[in-house]
């Protein structure tokens, strides 16, 4: 199993939970929340793709370094973590065995929802 825990990626986004930077969002809105391709796009051109990758709690080494092939289990906007983000990949990981991501997700959601 190539992917695994993206590290900056979930240090970016307790940081952002600590700060209060969270949609508290229901599970069903992120494919309406979720950023599109062109606001991807828009945001590795200003920012890089290692900026881009910390927004994505799954990582794959095997991929090529630099494409968005090499990240997935996105959680926020690039503004704020999204509360349907985190369940969402919460629900993915668990089904596909990714069990350290899906832990951090779980925690994750534990800080959320402990910040109400």
């Amino acid at each position: 199993m190539a992917t695994k825990l993206n590290r900056k990626a979930l240090e970016l986004a307790r940081d952002l939970v600590k700060k209060g930077k969270v949609e508290r969002d229901i599970r069903d809105d992120w494919s309406e929340h979720a950023p599109s391709t062109d606001d991807e796009n828009s945001f590795i051109d200003k920012h890089g793709f290692e900026e881009f990758s910390k927004w994505h709690l799954g990582i794959d080494r095997e991929q090529s370094e630099g494409t968005k092939g090499s990240v997935s289990f996105p959680f926020g906007d690039f503004k704020k973590v999204h509360r349907c983000a985190i369940i969402s990949l919460e629900s993915r990981a668990a089904q596909y065995d990714h069990d350290d991501i899906r832990k951090a997700a779980k925690d994750l959601l534990d800080e959320i929802d402990a910040e109400k």
